[in-house]
């Protein structure tokens, strides 16, 4: 049998047979190398600790944990960041007011974030809204992977590292003002994407990695922030020694158009 009937066999096997977790998760084999895929959530609900016990039988296993960044070592990721021009200069008159609204509903204040680069306030804008909805960082699933790691005196693999993830967020375009303007935009829309990765952990993950999600990125931003950093993990995953691995990377990594598993089957 030629190597690319046995994968198209192995395929099949994969499909009419998978493997059932009661977390976001799929396995793949790429040769030498098992890989335990996990939809991570970066901020969680106490009810999602501690990890399920077969979680952490697979990390037991594994010969290291790979995660996207190591997010217990190293100090803040935003120091240095020079001034920006006000807010009032940068936004549209519409995306002032849904920013001021914001800011109140949130009990910041605007002039705390006039200065700061349109990705960061994105990013914090975002972090308070996981925060209202219960979520905390101490229970985030690759947090509580990496403790558990260090435990099992697991080595750990970052597939980027926080200064690469930096370094992309301030490569975006005009600032990452997109990012800003569809957090603006999609507010309740990703506050319901959040609900829905906590239900895929607390109550049933979706079976199909080819599902509807809700859009919460204009095309450009999700090539950037989905599609393209996929597509390098998927040769960095495929370039990893024989061994068994628990790679643990954000939940929407896995599903919806080119996630990771699906290009890494191909």
């Amino acid at each position: 049998m030629t190597g690319s009937m046995w994968r198209s066999v192995q395929g099949l096997i994969g499909r009419l047979f998978p493997a059932s977790y009661r977390w976001p998760a799929q396995d793949i084999r790429l040769d030498h190398r098992l890989l335990h895929l996990v939809g991570s959530i970066h901020m969680g609900t106490r009810d999602m600790q501690p990890l399920p016990a077969r979680l952490l039988r697979q990390l037991q296993k594994a010969d290291a944990l790979i995660v996207e960044a190591d997010i217990t070592q190293g100090g803040s990721p935003f120091d240095d960041i020079d001034p920006r021009e006000p807010l009032e200069r940068r936004l549209t008159a519409d995306d002032r007011s849904r920013f001021e609204a914001l800011c109140g509903e949130l009990h910041l204040s605007p002039t705390m974030l006039d200065t700061l680069p349109a990705w960061q306030i994105a990013l914090m804008l975002q972090a308070q809204q996981a925060q209202r909805l219960g979520l905390r960082p101490d229970y985030g699933i690759d947090y509580q992977l990496l403790q558990a790691a260090k435990q099992l005196n697991k080595p750990v693999i970052e597939l980027e590292a926080a200064e690469v993830q930096i370094a992309l967020l301030k490569s975006l375009p005009d600032d990452g003002m997109a990012l800003l303007q569809d957090t603006l935009t999609h507010w309740h829309t990703n506050a319901r994407l959040l609900q829905m990765m906590v239900s895929w952990w607390l109550d049933a993950p979706p079976r199909q990695p080819r599902i509807a999600l809700p859009s919460t990125f204009s095309s450009a931003l999700n090539d950037t922030l989905i599609a393209r950093r996929n597509k390098e993990w998927r040769d960095r995953l495929r370039a990893l020694p024989a061994g068994r691995y628990v790679v643990a990377v954000g939940a929407l990594h896995l599903y919806g158009e080119e996630n990771l598993p699906t290009l890494l089957q191909q």
